[in-house]
């Protein structure tokens, strides 16, 4: 398949509310990493990566939809209202595809129903189960806010949902079901997910520190990432080919040297055409677990060689489950367009056993070509392989 222009994105995390400010801390090497939210149950036990401003209500004729998790995707789509009526404009509406994904969908506002209906025996009246807690309750709202009527469903494959969205929307520009298309991933916090990290004891009470000899354990976050897809255009960056794998090794654990993970990445690069040597950085999963990041460090080194420059950013964002995979993308796109490697914060001393090199300060880097791991339960694999602009 040929190469897919990314020609817009946006970005908004536990690092900033606007793209802007997302890059300025991958510029700054600044964690968007805090204490836990009090509602969330486990203040002074986490650390998370929370939106870190209040969100703005969503527009009255989409008040049944509006929970936090819609009030995320409206803020990231806000900045590309531009470049989506341009594309509009040159496809038409029905041309232009919505592909997003999540892991958590509209728990936090079940959760929020819930408590209520102890408290008083029935659930408040803005909950619905279709419109509030459905994986797809975010669809109406960003196709409606964007104007877009083209296909629209959502993936939920837990941690690497929204990676998987961009080989989804590739073959639907190859094949010509649709010319552009809208992906990426949207998640919040909830205590579902940050309680059952707790229960598998690898949920870390300080920031998380992948790749680090000092690791203990991953930090979740929030979040949402953006990108617009065009069969022909100009951006920062361009989507080259995505591999895909399902080891099926263990429910949440990767497999011991990371089979199924070189698998992806070995099929990114064969889908671009392209060899180990065209590649100058890997964005890695990088959780901050004993298991993950060995056998992702494993999977890369067996793959690439030792030398290999390994970025790791949940340091930033915390792992934000289904919005991981596209704001990793994005950050990888980023990283292309201005031409740097952020530092992977958190990653000082590095594991001596990991035999990749991990970039531990901000380096000027020229990116040919860059690969983007996301990594998920049950061995959902998939490496998104990104490159400069033609």
């Amino acid at each position: 398949m040929r190469p897919v222009p990314i020609t817009a994105l946006s970005l908004c995390n536990g690092m900033g509310m606007t793209t802007a400010e997302v890059l300025a801390g991958l510029r700054a090497g600044r964690s968007g990493l805090g204490p836990c939210p009090p509602e969330i149950g486990l203040a002074g036990a986490a650390t998370v990566g929370a939106m870190p401003g209040p969100l703005p209500p969503l527009p009255a004729e989409f008040a049944a939809y509006d929970t936090r998790q819609a009030r995320i995707a409206a803020l990231a789509l806000a900045e590309l209202a531009g470049p989506i009526e341009r594309a509009k404009g040159r496809w038409g509406a029905r041309r232009i595809a919505v592909i997003l994904g999540t892991s958590t969908g509209g728990i936090g506002a079940s959760e929020l129903a819930y408590a209520h209906h102890q408290a008083h025996g029935v659930l408040p009246d803005w909950y619905s189960v279709e419109t509030s807690h459905a994986l797809d309750a975010v669809l109406p709202v960003v196709c409606g806010l964007a104007g877009l009527a083209g296909p629209a469903y959502m993936l939920s494959t837990a941690c690497s949902s929204s990676a998987k969205v961009f080989a989804a929307a590739q073959r639907l520009i190859h094949l010509g079901v649709c010319d552009a298309a809208l992906v990426g991933g949207v998640d919040s916090l909830c205590q579902l997910t940050l309680r059952g990290f707790a229960g598998l004891e690898v949920l870390s009470a300080a920031p998380c520190r992948p790749f680090s000899a000092l690791r203990a354990g991953i930090n979740i976050g929030e979040g949402a990432a953006l990108c617009l897809l065009e069969r022909e255009g100009e951006g920062p960056a361009r989507l080259l080919a995505v591999g895909e794998s399902s080891d099926a090794f263990h429910m949440t654990s990767p497999h011991p040297e990371g089979l199924g993970a070189r698998l992806a990445m070995e099929r990114a690069l064969a889908g671009a055409g392209l060899s180990p040597g065209d590649v100058d950085h890997v964005n890695a999963h990088g959780t901050g677990t004993r298991q993950n990041d060995s056998a992702e460090g494993a999977a890369i080194a067996a793959l690439f060689g030792p030398g290999m420059r390994v970025v790791a950013t949940k340091g930033y964002t915390g792992h934000q489950l289904g919005a991981a995979g596209a704001t990793e993308v994005a950050f990888t796109a980023l990283a292309i367009a201005h031409g740097f490697v952020p530092e992977s914060v958190g990653a000082a001393p590095p594991d001596p056993e990991i035999a990749v090199r991990v970039t531990t300060q901000f380096e000027a880097l020229i990116t040919r070509a860059a690969i983007s791991n996301s990594f998920a339960f049950g061995g959902s694999n998939v490496s998104v392989l990104v490159g400069a602009p033609a």
